[in-house]
């Protein structure tokens, strides 16, 4: 059976940099599936060229079996495929129930499946619906989070983005958000999550790929990359997880 989301040998360039060299990891239905790295390791650009933002030199991203390479980002919306982007994004001038009419600018015809997606969103986020009048520029940083969270599900996508969902979060922010992380992975969607802490990351996810200077150092179950000392090292700035692999 062939995996949802499939990326095969992809490399990203920036002008005469590459950035991903070769990059091939997959993400089956109903999974959480992990990317770590230190920072300027390819982690957001593989998220960006998923979602159709940047443009792939080669390789192959295949969805549900298909080809999407080439594909318009809006596209990939409507395909299954959404994106919280790494420091949230939201429109702050706009309030909250705003934002989360923008995340279902695709299917703002289909009246009554908006409003079950956003009584499911304000039903995983309740103080969304206490104030979704609020301004988003009002909120905390972990409500902002919540919100970019809550943007993506109102397309009801099949594959989740999640790019550092718990950057600048105090601790028992980061609990609440991959507590919520789990709840959205149990209603049925996939998750693809790029995070800096490890341990939170690969204790929700089922397996993990360590990604380093734009290749695939590492990858394995959780479990397996958990207690591999050279995953903390990888956080410090380059641990030479390549030069050490067998």
């Amino acid at each position: 059976m062939a995996a949802l989301l499939e990326i095969e040998d992809l490399h990203i360039f920036y002008d005469a940099i590459e950035a991903l060299k070769g990059v091939s990891l997959t993400l089956d239905q109903g999974e959480i599936v992990t990317v770590l790295g230190a920072n300027g390791a390819g982690k957001s650009t593989l998220l960006k060229a998923v979602s159709g933002l940047l443009p792939i030199r080669g390789g192959t991203v295949r969805f549900d079996g298909e080809p999407i390479n080439g594909c318009a980002a809006h596209q990939i919306v409507l395909q299954g495929i959404s994106q919280v982007p790494e420091g949230r994004r939201v429109f702050t001038t706009l309030s909250v129930e705003e934002n989360l009419n923008l995340g279902a600018y695709s299917r703002r015809r289909i009246v009554q499946e908006v409003e079950a997606a956003r009584r499911r969103v304000f039903s995983l986020f309740p103080v969304l619906g206490q104030r979704r009048r609020q301004l988003a520029g009002t909120l905390s940083g972990g409500e902002q989070q919540m919100l970019a969270i809550g943007r993506a599900l109102m397309c009801r996508p099949r594959v989740l983005l999640l790019d550092e969902p718990s950057l600048g979060l105090a601790p028992i922010l980061v609990r609440q958000i991959f507590r919520i992380i789990r709840e959205i992975n149990d209603q049925g969607i996939s998750i693809l999550l790029v995070e800096q802490n490890a341990q939170k990351a690969l204790t929700v996810a089922r397996r993990g790929y360590v990604l380093e200077t734009g290749s695939i150092a590492a990858s394995g179950a959780s479990a397996q990359l958990k207690s591999d000392p050279r995953i903390r090292a990888a956080y410090l700035g380059g641990s030479g997880l390549q030069r050490n692999r067998k």
